[in-house]
């Protein structure tokens, strides 16, 4: 072999190894390319994960009591009421126990269910038509079954709305929704030696807001309709969402507020409050947009 052809070979071997190399360095790179795809992959798989593992759980109490021994007549409308607002509901998302009739172990169960329903950051709503009596600064939600003579008796059988409250914020939900529409005359009151028409101001918890059908201290009668006028207008205002017009819930409850006021002449003002830090809406993304 001569000097030229021994260059060659080595030009040869030389020009083989660089190939080699950059063969090599080839694979490993795709390899760590592949790598890094998968591992990429896998991150948003696991964020996906945990933003569903994030929905937000919304749930619902709905009690209706309407056949209370101690009336004159049934209440007519608090069951049809119930019946109206779970199915309105159940069409935005929220899984509803509805209870009509309660007595108050049936009251006690129900709230029992709620509580172990709530999880951290839950929408939790509270809905109750029937007799509502205030004593003292508290108001309470009167069971069917309640058997009441003086005001010891109203804390023993009533439910305390406060009560409630206090069980949603204890179990960590996100925002605390209450419609009371229990602001009627109960029989209950010719047989205390003093008594307050309507209910009470609730105290509410951070991030709650509050319905109820008139303002503090006052009564509100009963009109003719399948609904009570609070539940009219607050269906109107629930169903009547889209996807363009939806609102947060502090925006339906105030548009209710204003509606009953207009309609009943000022005769019937419903009272709204609020410490919600965050708009929480009450229609489902596919009803609602989001």
């Amino acid at each position: 072999m001569n000097v030229a052809q021994l260059r060659i070979s080595r030009r040869s071997i030389t020009v083989a190894a660089m190939l080699a190399c950059v063969v090599s360095l080839a694979i490993g790179g795709h390899a760590a390319l592949s790598m890094r795809a998968l591992d990429a992959a896998k991150a948003v798989a696991g964020e996906q994960a945990i933003e569903a593992g994030k929905g937000v759980s919304r749930i619902a109490l709905v009690i209706g009591n309407g056949n209370y021994p101690d009336a004159n007549a049934p209440l007519a409308q608090p069951i049809n009421d119930a019946r109206a607002l779970t199915q309105s509901l159940r069409r935005n998302g929220f899984d509803v126990d509805v209870v009509e009739d309660a007595s108050k172990d049936d009251m006690t169960r129900a709230l029992d269910r709620l509580k172990s329903k709530i999880k951290r950051d839950s929408v939790v709503m509270l809905f109750f038509g029937g007799y509502g009596v205030q004593v003292g600064r508290e108001s309470y939600m009167i069971p069917v079954d309640a058997a009441i003579w003086k005001e010891a008796d109203v804390r023993r059988d009533g439910l305390s709305i406060e009560a409630v409250l206090e069980v949603m914020k204890e179990q960590g939900a996100r925002a605390k929704l209450v419609v009371i529409d229990a602001s009627r005359r109960n029989p209950y009151e010719r047989r205390f030696r003093t008594f307050s028409h309507g209910l009470a101001p609730i105290n509410a918890p951070d991030n709650a807001l509050i319905l109820t059908s008139a303002t503090p201290g006052k009564v509100a009668d009963d009109g003719k309709g399948q609904y009570s006028v609070l539940m009219s207008e607050l269906l109107n205002n629930l169903n009547a969402q889209t996807s363009e017009t939806a609102a947060g819930a502090e925006s339906v409850f105030n548009k209710t507020r204003i509606a009953i006021s207009r309609a009943s002449d000022g005769e019937q003002v419903p009272s709204v409050s609020s410490s919600l830090s965050e708009d929480v809406r009450l229609a489902a993304a596919e009803n609602a947009g989001g």
